[in-house]
């Protein structure tokens, strides 16, 4: 293993965050909860903005629609950063490959 191989690795397991059971099954709730009614509502300003995608680009309400983008873009980051957390029973990481996974 190359000390470039090391840092990646030291580095993906920096980023993860080891929390208590109870406090990461509250924010997988919490995250998905929001993730899925930010998506929703932003697809919904950008179908009220273009009015169900039937009016002209000169009638669109821009400002409507690019909220819907915001919107979506904030529940993709809020789903992104709580994929962070994990449980300490949870083990390594998937990429870590210092050990045998045992599965025959």
């Amino acid at each position: 293993m190359t000390d470039d191989q090391s840092v990646d690795r030291t580095d993906e397991r920096d980023r993860d965050v080891v929390v208590p059971l109870r406090v990461y099954k509250t924010i997988t709730v919490f995250s998905t909860l929001f993730s899925v009614v930010s998506v929703v509502g932003g697809f919904i300003l950008i179908d009220w903005a273009t009015n169900r995608a039937t009016l002209p680009a000169s009638q669109v309400d821009p400002v409507g629609a690019l909220a819907g983008i915001g919107l979506i873009l904030f529940g993709a980051a809020v789903y992104a950063f709580a994929t962070r957390f994990r449980t300490e029973e949870m083990g390594k990481s998937k990429d870590d490959a210092d050990e045998a996974s045992g599965n025959g």
